[in-house]
């Protein structure tokens, strides 16, 4: 969306009486073209159409915007990975296939979301509804992290779930960042990012013993692992999501 585009809207709010959706829907377009780190709060307001002083009414400062953007891209983001897990049905591999997809299709649609959320840097454990927020979206992958611990062959030990949710949410997060890159459009990448994320989580689950191959019309397996059957409750440091490798 260009940046005059957005300006128009951002007025439009502005002078509707929303000073604060108009303070937001700038700081997107802002971190749209130029990354969450590319702009200030006075450029926010300009593009808004207030002056600098503006904003101080609705944020504390530039962080205080930023979280609020995350925010609400961690609940879009919770949104589409439910939708997209739909409880583990018809079978857990087919259902965490389509949440892979799923990640990977809210960062090509939202990259200005995207970026606030796992590129700002901001520290989301000081912000206790943004914390929440991301916490709930990782709940999901973590979710779909158990059942596929669930799969263990007899006899394999259950590898915790916390562990497989960060090593899959990491693999998302590396895909999602390498096609989302300035110059993938000019490299000729051997395959999708759809493509490219199933191969890395099959690796994975192979390493780990996991049978991945599945018989047509098939889908057997154990029953959904309870809540208190998980491993580990604690977050890591900076949320649930914790740093990318």
């Amino acid at each position: 969306m260009s940046w005059r585009k957005e300006q128009r809207r951002a007025e439009r709010g502005y002078h509707h009486g929303n000073l604060k959706e108009a303070l937001l829907q700038a700081a997107l377009g802002l971190i749209a073209e130029k990354g969450a780190a590319g702009f200030t709060f006075a450029d926010a307001a300009r593009m808004a159409g207030v002056s600098a002083a503006a904003p101080y009414r609705h944020f504390r400062d530039r962080d205080e915007l930023l979280s609020s953007i995350a925010q609400r891209g961690f609940e879009q983001f919770e949104q589409r990975l439910t939708a997209a897990w739909d409880d583990g049905r018809p079978d857990t591999v087919t259902a965490f296939e389509r949440v892979g997809r799923a990640y990977l299709a809210f960062a090509h649609d939202e990259p200005a979301f995207y970026n606030a959320m796992f590129e700002s840097g901001l520290p989301v454990d000081a912000n206790p509804a943004l914390q929440a927020a991301s916490e709930r979206a990782f709940n999901i992958i973590r979710a779909a992290a158990e059942r596929l611990a669930a799969l263990a062959p007899p006899g394999m030990p259950r590898p915790p779930a916390m562990m497989m949710a960060l090593h899959i949410w990491s693999m998302a997060h590396g895909v999602a960042s390498l096609f989302s890159r300035g110059d993938a459009a000019r490299r000729k990448l051997p395959m999708s990012p759809d493509e490219l994320l199933e191969a890395e989580v099959l690796i994975y689950l192979r390493g780990l013993g996991f049978p991945t191959d599945r018989p047509a019309g098939k889908s057997a397996e154990p029953p959904p692992v309870p809540p208190e059957a998980s491993s580990g409750s604690g977050v890591p440091p900076g949320g649930p999501w914790g740093k990318p490798k």
